[in-house]
């Protein structure tokens, strides 16, 4: 079959035979995400280029979760209480959601897919909440990548619940220390490698000689780290740059009923873009 010929959307065997639903845009655009995590693990421009890393280690069999891509973090981030670091979301089965509510805008894009997400009985037992959390995935004509979640409280005895959210989002890049992560001045971040010590963005632009900061979620392991990780080529991390839009030092709290939402949108723009003209309440949101 013709490369052209291939629908805008198709549900393929990926790696260890898991479920990959492809979108498919204009010229060789293209964004694969997995059922497993509601995971996207490829973003292609219009040349076939990729713009996300998946390491060459990543173990695409659960438990694991898949180093790399698009994990979704969710009903935490980071390490607390009973539950798994960054919660289950990015290491449970996600299903096709054949019934999805209005989403806005973008109902004139083919290549899409709404993903949903409900509590195990397993689940139950170590975060007893019912919810739906439901995700579209867009890759719009331009090539762009849109994320829109939306998480709802279904308890039926009236509780409400709260939890920490991330799109834990690892691009790739040619070299690591050649970055520049531009818009982030003047914004306060939490040093995780100081015990989450307040400080304030300083320079125009953030750089990257050792493992990053817990700024905005901007992360490389480095070498040590690297080496430490299974699942992780010691020498990747020259080749990646995780940059996470998230809601996580204000827990999000719904009542019975009540939804939130947060959406991240990702657009390559030429090399030759002029740098210094990034507005951060653009690049990130939700």
């Amino acid at each position: 079959m013709a490369e052209s010929a291939k629908p805008p959307v198709e549900l393929v065997k990926g790696i260890n035979g898991l479920d990959k639903i492809v979108l498919r845009g204009t010229r060789s655009s293209s964004v694969e995400v997995y059922l497993y995590g509601g995971h996207v693990t490829s973003w292609k421009n219009d040349h076939g280029e990729e713009l996300l890393f998946v390491s060459n280690k990543a173990i695409f069999k659960p438990p694991k979760a898949i180093r790399g891509g698009i994990p979704i973090c969710f009903p935490q981030f980071g390490t607390q209480g009973s539950l798994e670091q960054h919660g289950f979301a990015r290491n449970r089965f996600w299903s096709i959601d054949t019934d999805p509510p209005p989403f806005p805008a973008n109902n004139t894009y083919k290549a899409f897919v709404d993903l949903i997400l409900k509590p195990s009985d397993e689940d139950s037992k170590i975060w007893p909440h019912s919810y739906e959390f439901r995700l579209r995935i867009s890759l719009t004509p331009g090539g762009d990548l849109i994320l829109i979640s939306r998480i709802r409280n279904t308890n039926a005895d009236g509780k409400p619940f709260s939890f920490t959210f991330a799109y834990h989002t690892y691009f790739y890049v040619s070299d690591v220390s050649e970055v520049r992560v531009e818009g982030l001045e003047t914004m306060d971040y939490l040093d995780n490698l100081k015990g989450n010590e307040r400080f304030t963005e300083q320079g125009d632009a953030l750089t990257f000689e050792s493992e990053s900061l817990n700024n905005s979620l901007v992360w490389n392991p480095w070498d040590k780290k690297a080496k430490a990780m299974a699942d992780f080529g010691d020498d990747e991390y020259k080749h990646m740059l995780c940059i996470e839009a998230a809601a996580i030092e204000k827990p999000i709290t719904l009542k019975p009923g009540e939804e939130w939402k947060g959406s991240q949108e990702f657009c390559a723009v030429p090399s030759s873009y002029c740098s210094g003209q990034l507005d951060p309440q653009k690049v990130l949101h939700g």
